[in-house]
C-alpha cells in the first residue's frame, strides 16, 4: 500500500522483498536487491532499495539517493571515479552512467527518479 502524500515511511524499517541480482550484472558474491516504490514527487518517482554485500553492474537511471543504513563503493566506469557511500551520503546517479557497486555491509538507500 502506498502512503498517502503525508504520512511519514521509516525507511529502515520498511519490508522490502529481495531477489537475487541477475546472473549477467553479478561480479561477486551473490548480491540480492529489491526496491519499493513509494510514490511520486512533482512527477518524479521516490522509493526504497536494499541490496546485501556482493557487487554488480548496471546502467544508472538519473537519480538522487541519500543512503539510510550500510557500505558500498560506486565504481563510476565512464570517468574511473569511486565514491564510498555510508549512512548519510547524499548524491546524484547521471542517466546511462555504467557502474559497480561493491556492497561490504546492507545497503539501503531512498532514492528519487525521473
Amino acid at each position: 500500500m502506498m502512503p498517502t502524500p503525508l504520512d511519514p515511511v521509516a525507511a529502515l524499517a520498511l519490508d522490502i522483498p529481495l531477489e537475487a541480482v541477475a546472473t549477467e550484472q553479478v561480479l561477486d558474491g551473490d548480491p540480492r536487491a529489491g526496491a519499493v516504490v513509494l510514490g511520486e514527487f512533482d512527477g518524479r518517482e521516490y522509493g526504497v532499495w536494499e541490496m546485501t554485500p556482493g557487487a554488480m553492474s548496471d546502467v544508472e537511471n538519473a537519480e538522487l539517493i541519500v543512503v539510510v543504513a550500510g557500505a558500498a563503493t560506486v565504481e563510476f566506469l565512464d570517468d574511473e571515479r569511486i565514491v564510498r557511500l555510508v549512512p548519510g551520503s547524499v548524491m546524484t546517479l547521471p542517466v546511462g552512467a555504467r557502474t559497480i557497486w561493491t556492497v561490504t555491509q546492507t545497503v539501503r538507500k531512498v532514492w528519487v527518479a525521473d
